[in-house]
């Protein structure tokens, strides 16, 4: 079944406490990685692997932007599940991209052979990437994470932790004092990360965009309870987008590299190499608007 992930945001509300907030968003995002499950087990419906992967990192990001209440030593196990996780999507996924983002957008527009044979190159990859997403699926490992990581956020196990005086008191405040603090203090990240940064620069261009991703998914945690954060997610959405051009760019160089290391055929090769330009020429013709965008965001007023 070709389904579409869903919309709706984790049930946040202005009557929850800190620590009532991140179980519930832990629970929100939890339950829509298990319902991509079986369709991440072959790419004939991609948004399987995709959703998978972005539901587990909003769940690093959710420890992540709770931090200050719920301390890394006490999340990091999960974090660390979490991240192997994502990792175990993420060779499958950056093949999906290749192949149905960027060969298929570039069929027939090029006037070179070796397009088809780049492609079947690709599948093949793609086909040996998916073995892995299903051996993880199938672990003992996931299968104990899958039982132990709701029993944790579901019972609040981090109050039964080791905390501080002042993290106790923060899990039982109100949320949205906490969301606007958290917020803010997100939003001074993507600006310090953006200060003075070399344009011309991919690395630094793509540490801009985490923190953008950071403070995006913040946003989204926060959003039924911060009145006017949707045109702000949009805005962002918008720039952090722009800033993965660059980044799309860079991983197609790196997996064409990996699929071509023991390839002879001059076609395939030179189809290659005018691939990587063509997508680099799109995504620095796009960055020209990097400029204007960056300071309409910065003028932008803060919802919190």
């Amino acid at each position: 079944m070709n389904r579409r992930k869903s919309e709706k945001p984790a049930p946040v509300h202005t009557g929850l406490t800190v620590s009532e907030a991140l179980a519930e968003i832990l629970c929100h995002d939890f339950q829509a990685m298990l319902s991509w499950e079986e369709q991440a087990r072959s790419w004939d419906d991609t948004e399987g692997v995709h959703q998978m992967r972005v539901s587990s990192r909003r769940m690093r990001a959710a420890l992540s932007a709770f931090r200050t209440a719920v301390p890394k030593t006490v999340s990091q196990p999960w974090s660390d599940e979490l991240r192997w996780i994502a990792n175990q999507l993420g060779p499958a996924r950056d093949l999906d991209v290749l192949i149905d983002e960027g060969l298929a957008a570039i069929r027939n527009r090029l006037p070179l052979s070796g397009g088809a044979h780049l492609a079947a190159l690709a599948e093949r990859r793609r086909a040996a990437a998916y073995e892995p997403v299903r051996a993880m699926l199938d672990s003992e490992r996931y299968m104990t994470f899958k039982l132990d990581f709701p029993d944790w956020f579901g019972q609040a196990a981090w109050n039964r932790a080791e905390l501080s005086r002042q993290e106790r008191r923060t899990l039982e405040r109100p949320i949205v004092q906490y969301a606007r603090k958290r917020l803010d203090r997100l939003m001074r990240h993507v600006l310090e990360a953006g200060l003075g940064m070399d344009r011309s620069d991919p690395e630094q261009m793509h540490l801009l965009r985490i923190e953008c991703k950071k403070l995006r998914y913040a946003a989204e945690f926060f959003a039924p309870i911060v009145p006017g954060l949707d045109d702000f997610i949009s805005r962002l959405k918008g720039l952090q987008d722009l800033l993965g051009v660059l980044n799309d760019v860079a991983v197609m160089s790196d997996l064409l590299a990996e699929l071509l290391a023991d390839e002879s055929d001059v076609e395939v090769i030179r189809y290659s190499g005018a691939l990587i330009g063509w997508r680099t020429h799109q995504a620095y013709d796009l960055l020209k608007g990097f400029e204007e965008r960056w300071r309409e965001f910065r003028r932008l007023e803060r919802p919190w």
